[in-house]
Parts: structure tokens; sequence; C-alpha cells
């Protein structure tokens, strides 16, 4: 069972009016600001409609979030976990969403980056302790001091690391930013075992033995694998890759119901740990 219900339901109920706490910042666990922002008035409806099929409060529980965390979010998009994250660590952590930046292409990269922005500027009493950075390696590699993030989190972006030829610098800089003992925690669109990752990426999906194998190479170590977000109806042919599957459905009305009732893609959550010396 890939799913449950959280622990402290009547808090997850109580939020529905509002992202907002009901206890004091410091006495509240991570598991109880999940409930109330996984439920809060700062999420879209399309996002809310995503949660069944990407297990927010279960893939933060397993990466082991914690509030008083600084934890970088590497290409938010258009926010989907920025607006749980940011959030969950406001008033005693602070998520650096590291994004694209206004000068970066194609065309959409530019346009999620201002959406982003918008988006963190126009609710700080959700957003405060958000910071959006432009990152865009080998240009912008750095993503932040060395040493100063508790936790690196990346979701379904591996690929393009792989398809622009970046990857092995992208993991280094995650090495770097992260403190000893600090966590990356990574979901990826999964490839069967064995496929060619320079094939296999172009149409959205990675081997789980080549990512660890990337995160391994930089210097981290492998600690855990979860199947919170796997998916063993997809068959990973598709012609037009991952983005035949929703949320995308690139292939608009053809064999839309085929594709909404497989759902979106099988997917690894793994974490990883920069050794502590």
């Amino acid at each position: 069972m890939k799913s449950r219900m959280t622990p402290i339901l009547a808090l997850g109920l109580l939020a529905l009016q509002g992202f907002s706490i009901s206890a004091s910042a410091d006495d509240q666990s991570m598991a109880a600001r999940l409930n109330d922002v996984i439920h809060g008035e700062q999420r879209s409806e399309a996002n809310i409609a995503r949660d069944s099929q990407r297990h927010p409060w279960d893939t933060l529980e397993f990466f082991g979030m914690q509030p008083d965390m600084t934890v970088v979010e590497l290409w938010p998009g258009g926010g989907w976990y920025t607006e749980i994250i940011g959030p969950a660590l406001q008033g005693t952590g602070t998520l650096v969403a590291a994004s694209f930046g206004m000068d970066a292409s194609p065309a959409y990269r530019p346009r999620l980056h201002k959406a982003l922005m918008e988006k963190v500027a126009g609710n700080p009493a959700a957003y405060g302790s958000v910071k959006v950075t432009e990152w865009l390696p080998p240009e912008k590699s750095s993503l932040g001091p060395d040493g100063s993030a508790d936790m690196v989190v990346t979701f379904r972006n591996v690929h393009g690391w792989i398809n622009s030829g970046i990857e092995k610098d992208v993991f280094s800089a995650i090495a770097a930013v992260l403190k000893p003992g600090g966590v990356l925690g990574l979901v990826q669109h999964r490839a069967p075992e064995g496929a060619d990752p320079s094939e296999s990426a172009k149409k959205g999906y990675v081997s789980q033995a080549h990512v660890i194998a990337l995160a391994e190479a930089a210097g981290l170590v492998f600690e855990a694998s979860s199947e919170i977000n796997s998916n063993l109806k997809d068959t990973k042919d598709y012609e037009s890759g991952v983005w035949t599957l929703p949320p995308s459905l690139t292939l608009g009305e053809q064999d839309q119901d085929k594709y909404l009732a497989i759902g979106e893609s099988d997917r690894m959550t793994l974490r990883f740990r920069k050794p502590a010396k």
C-alpha cells in the first residue's frame, strides 16, 4: 500500500481553512506541519489533485525533513513542492528554491521562474522563509556556500540534467552544498534496469542504478529507497515519452482515458547522505 492516512488527521482537517499552524512554531512536529500545509489555502486545486499520485507527506517524511532545516529545492518549476515545503519551514527553517532564472532557455524556463517569484512575493505569510535563487549550470552552478544546506531535494529532474550533459556537475554541486551528514532526497521517473541513460533520458526515464551511481561518484552514500511513488501500470514505452502520461498528456485526447487509467509515471524515491566525516 503506497499511501496511508497521516497519523494526525484532526490537525489536517483543521487546516482546511488555511495553512497556518495551531501550535507554536517551535513545538509543532514536521508531521503536524505537513498535515496543515498540505491542506492549506496557499495550494492550488490543480496541485492538490496530484497528491494521491505524488504522496508528498510520505515522500518528505521518508527524506527526513525537519522544521529547522535549510533545504535546497532544485529546479522547482511551477512550485508544486514549494507550496508545501516553504510553508512547512516557515519561521524556523529556510527553503532555497534554485530556479532557472530569467536568462534561461527555452522560453518556458524564465516564464516558470517569474511565476515562482511572484508566488513567493505575493504570499509572505506562507513563503516568508523562501529564497528564490538563479541556478542554471554550468554557467550558474553554485547552490550556495559549501556545507550550508541540511537537505537538497529534487523531483523528476535527473533526465533533464543528462540530456544537457550536466549531470556530473549537478551531483558535485549537491555534494558541495550539503553539510556533513546532510541528505539528498530524490524522485525520478524510473527506466528499466540496464537502459542506456543517454537514450532513456530523452523520454524522461533513468534507471535507478544509474542515478545511484551518479550520486555515489559525487561522494554521497546511498542510504535507502522507497516504493512510495512506484506505478507498475507504467509501461515506459511511449513514443512521446513520459509526457504521454498525466499530468502532461501531450497526445491530447488521443487514448486519453487509457493514459489517465495508467496515472503518473513509475518513480524511484531515493535518499542519500553526505558522509559525516
